[in-house]
């Protein structure tokens, strides 16, 4: 089997560990999550898309937002769910292919050096076959290799770290900004807006945030793998679900637009 496996660059990754009991339950879900996703992002494309009223610098920068959503929900649901109905022994993925899901991760979570990363782990050579993960990433791929990986490890923490700490500092001189303005101001609208807009995408950004810092640090603990492969997978589900209807129904003229859709399809099925 090993033998075979290296000749043909096969590795079997590990993906959701579920009971026979729970196959469909857990799939089911999946599905649903995914759908959810999928349609709740393209309709937020395609109405800042084809509504001429929206077309400002603002409403296309939140097209940016479901577009990396897309992407980072689509490289790895389908797989896990395929995955999902198949025997643990039966989900073979080719090297090239895994390092091709594990580059488009990465870019969902913007890790901007990531060919350096990469290049950083294909050099390795390899003496293992399982991708201990759900799904592929950087740190399961070095961690094919028997050789030392310290190089990758401290580059990958040193990045994160960095990474991190700019995000937060960024967003924290922010909202002090913000905070001014609104302590400046006496329009009790302005604050209102400003307090509701504020909580719910520091709410997504926190979620983002800590899941995405858990998932890098915990791959060095193996300890906690079963933690980190359940919050990988919630890093790949809940923002992607939570930000259309954050930034989506939180602007008011995308909001105004659904409910006139809305309200014109009622009155259509009437």
């Amino acid at each position: 089997m090993d033998n075979l496996t290296f000749r043909h660059s096969i590795l079997l990754i590990e993906g959701l560990k579920v009971t026979p009991q729970s196959t469909y339950p857990v799939f089911i879900l999946l599905l649903l999550a995914y759908i959810f996703t999928m349609v709740s992002n393209i309709t937020l494309i395609v109405l800042i898309s084809t509504e001429k009223n929206l077309h400002h610098p603002m409403h296309f920068l939140f097209c940016n937002l479901p577009l990396n959503d897309i992407l980072g929900t689509t490289v790895i649901l389908p797989r896990l769910m395929q995955d999902v109905l198949r025997d643990t022994s039966e989900r073979y993925i080719t090297y090239m292919d895994c390092v091709t899901q594990g580059y488009f991760v990465h870019v969902f979570i913007v890790a901007c050096h990531y060919v350096l990363m990469l290049s950083l782990t294909i050099r390795l050579s390899r003496c293992r076959y399982k991708i201990e993960n759900p799904f592929c990433d950087n740190a399961s791929l070095f961690k094919l290799s028997c050789e030392d990986v310290s190089v990758n490890n401290v580059f990958g923490i040193v990045y994160t770290v960095a990474v991190l700490c700019f995000s937060a500092v960024t967003i924290f001189l922010t909202y002090v900004k913000i905070a001014t303005v609104c302590k400046s101001s006496k329009s009790k609208a302005l604050n209102s807006k400003a307090i509701k807009t504020c909580s719910t995408h520091l709410a997504v950004y926190l979620i983002m945030f800590i899941s995405g810092a858990a998932v890098v640090f915990l791959h060095r603990f193996p300890e906690y793998s079963d933690s980190r492969k359940l919050t990988s997978i919630m890093f790949h589900i809940v923002p992607p679900g939570l930000n259309p209807l954050v930034y989506g129904l939180q602007t008011k003229e995308i909001r105004q637009k659904i409910a006139k859709l809305w309200r014109k399809k009622n009155v259509f099925s009437v």
